[in-house]
């Protein structure tokens, strides 16, 4: 009994060996195809240059369906469908801004209205400005301190912190809800500190929510080296006044899709892998790192698995998600479809964080599933892929993971440069780098792979 014991686990340990060897050369496989092809580059600078900015209700975003509808094809899926979603369709209009000094001159402002913003109409609002560090500062001051006047939240972006995200969250209660509160004592308009780590006069925009009990009020952004402008004039103990114009508005909501591309699966095709990126992006910049790179590496994982004949033994499927930024519809509308078609999703993994150098995965799921994931650490490891600690997961995903409790993933870029240009004009083509973005798609495709080779 003990010699058959024996050589059983031999046998396991041998098979073992034999199945590590055979991934790991697969993976090598996907890596040397992607780093020198390069083709999801090449889709980027298309997506980016051709289509530009693509925001939700857009003419772009319509085109970038399109678009990512037809590359889906040319890749080879076995097939490509649209899911229909209703979006939003908020339009930035004309945006201008100045400083009137107590001398009386007017410094002008590079300012960009919050996603979702009311405007101020074609006469502008022109008060005074009132600054507030933290929104504690806010909750301490009466209607008689705030009422009629322009609330400066000159809240900072930490840049002590090395992962950048952890100074962005803190940072986007300013963007989202600060703007309620100031309406709340009866401000007539909100300027907020970009949430950003860059050091320039390009503004951040996002998305923000009005609380339905209180005036929906004008709420813009400036950047940084102008915000501490606005800083230096309260420290000299003066009052500016402020001008903004802005014609932003919300129309009705436009039919837009969610694009999706899918391989079946080989013996198990009723377990379904899905991962991708936002297709939309904020109407300022190109939408190239937020979120260009997590589409055009969920093409990849596709075409890569197509021209190296790689069969996954589940179902796995790419999707371009339509309105991640001003509205989450996309991720709800799939959860939903999911759910109709009574459709088991093992696995959820996005890619919104960037086009950055990859170093690992955040996940939400169960202690067990995890483990099995970060029993793959040394196929991972030659790749630099080695945090499997993090806790996260994708916003467009997050349906999923609510609905279903479906196991999450995202993909973790290095994070040092997102916040310069995130939701910014800095967010274009030129400042994703080739071999970074390359490296991403090589990571989601090895995820992908173990997952559809393995399960959890």
């Amino acid at each position: 009994m003990k010699n058959m014991f024996f050589t059983l686990l031999v046998l396991a340990t041998f098979n073992s060996l034999l199945a590590q060897k055979k991934d790991s050369a697969v993976i090598r496989q996907i890596s040397n195809h992607i780093l020198t092809n390069h083709t999801c580059y090449e889709d980027l600078r298309y997506l980016c240059k051709h289509i530009g900015h693509r925001l939700s209700g857009s003419p772009q975003a319509e085109q970038a369906v399109a678009w990512g509808k037809k590359v889906l094809e040319d890749a080879g899926c076995d097939k490509v469908f649209l899911q229909e979603v209703m979006v939003p369709h908020w339009v930035r209009g004309k945006e201008e801004a100045y400083v009137l000094t107590p001398q009386g001159k007017k410094i002008p402002m590079v300012i960009s209205s919050l996603g979702n913003a009311v405007g101020t109409g074609e006469r502008g609002l022109h008060a005074t400005l009132i600054k507030v560090d933290h929104v504690d500062e806010l909750k301490r001051l009466t209607r008689k301190d705030v009422e009629g006047k322009i609330v400066f939240f000159n809240y900072r972006f930490d840049q002590t912190n090395i992962n950048t995200f952890n100074s962005y969250g803190p940072c986007v209660y300013y963007r989202w809800g600060a703007p309620s509160e100031a309406a709340k004592l009866g401000a007539a308009g909100v300027v907020i500190r970009s949430v950003s780590s860059a050091f320039d006069d390009k503004p951040h925009t996002g998305s923000m929510r009005y609380d339905k009990k209180y005036p929906a009020i004008p709420a813009v952004s400036i950047g940084n080296t102008e915000a501490d402008k606005l800083e230096a004039m309260f420290k000299e103990k003066k009052s500016p006044e402020f001008y903004m114009k802005t014609t932003c508005e919300m129309l009705a909501d436009v039919k837009s899709y969610n694009v999706v591309g899918e391989f079946t699966g080989s013996s198990m095709p009723k377990e379904i892998i899905v991962f991708g990126g936002h297709l939309d992006s904020w109407d300022i910049g190109e939408g190239a790192h937020d979120d260009g790179a997590g589409v055009v590496q969920a093409i990849e994982v596709m075409r890569t698995f197509k021209q190296l004949g790689i069969r996954p033994k589940r179902t796995i499927r790419a999707v371009l998600f339509m309105n991640e930024e001003n509205g989450l519809r996309g991720g709800v509308r799939y959860a939903e479809l999911a759910e109709q078609h009574a459709e088991n999703h093992i696995l959820a993994i996005e890619s919104d964080a960037g086009g950055g150098t990859p170093f690992g995965f955040s996940m939400s799921m169960d202690p067990i599933k995890r483990k099995k994931i970060q029993s793959w650490a040394e196929i991972f490891r030659p790749y630099n892929i080695y945090n499997f600690e993090e806790e996260g997961g994708g916003a467009d995903i997050s349906p999923l993971k609510n609905k279903f409790k479906t196991p999450v993933m995202e993909l973790l870029p290095d994070s040092q440069r997102y916040f310069d240009m995130h939701h910014s004009a800095n967010d274009v083509f030129e400042n994703v780098h080739r071999r970074e973005l390359c490296l991403g798609a090589v990571a989601m495709a090895a995820m992908v792979y173990m997952v559809s080779e393995y399960g959890l």
